[in-house]
């Protein structure tokens, strides 16, 4: 079934991107930032499959309190006098203890569930995943495809333009699916933990790579029509 993510397959999918980003850019930072994400996604699979489960001592103090909760209402219930008009005060007196251990009891519960609720959101390490995506983005920043194909002269401060037009394409194309991959890794955390604030995040990293990898496909578009260009130039003058 191809209903969930794998993360072994996701883990699998960047420590190849790596390999093949190491190859064609042999000591490329961007491949120092791919075996990171991989490391981030190991770490994020361990993580996700231990917040999946239910934490053993507040669901033990979930059950304490309502046991605790349910012999007290026992207890009461046997030990209300019979409604006579002299005893009718005890008896008013008694539902209004019963009320208020309702009321207390309820507010622990919502305590205890909010508590586990707010742990397992400090554990989803989302924001290393957030500063991963912005990383990549800083990656390609500088990889200007108009400088490649010659159209720009560089300043003094300009940075050193070493790559093929061919090159270029792949380390942009590199560049997308490490942010695409990214996003991938982030939705291991909603897969496996029901909780709107942790879903929310999710989808905001995923929207940001999305939109930083729009930016990378644009560069990619640019580069594709200035070549196209080039080679109907080139054959209309031979």
């Amino acid at each position: 079934m191809y209903r969930a993510l794998d993360a072994d397959k996701i883990i699998a999918t960047i420590d190849l991107l790596q390999r093949r980003i190491d190859e064609r850019f042999p000591g490329a930072g961007l491949a120092r930032v791919a075996a990171d994400l991989s490391a981030a996604a190991r770490d994020t699979e361990a993580k996700a499959k231990a917040l999946a489960r239910p934490h053993l001592l507040i669901q033990l103090a979930v059950g304490l309190v309502i046991l605790a909760f349910v012999g007290l209402i026992v207890y009461a219930v046997l030990n209300i006098p019979a409604p006579t008009n002299t005893e009718a005060t005890n008896i008013v007196q008694t539902l209004e203890a019963v009320a208020n251990l309702a009321v207390l009891a309820g507010a622990l519960l919502l305590f205890l569930v909010t508590l586990q609720r707010r742990i397992k959101r400090h554990e989803a390490a989302l924001h290393q995943l957030r500063s991963l995506v912005h990383v990549i983005d800083m990656h390609q920043l500088t990889k200007d495809p108009s400088l490649v194909l010659g159209q720009e002269r560089d300043t003094a401060a300009s940075p050193k333009r070493v790559m093929t037009t061919f090159e270029l394409g792949r380390y942009l194309d590199y560049c997308s699916e490490m942010l695409s991959l990214s996003g991938k890794v982030a939705a291991l955390y909603a897969q496996d933990l029901d909780d709107p604030v942790v879903v929310e995040a999710v989808n905001d990293i995923e929207m940001l790579a999305t939109n930083l990898s729009r930016k990378v496909w644009q560069k990619i578009a640019i580069l594709q029509a200035a070549t196209l260009g080039q080679l109907q130039m080139r054959a209309l003058t031979e």
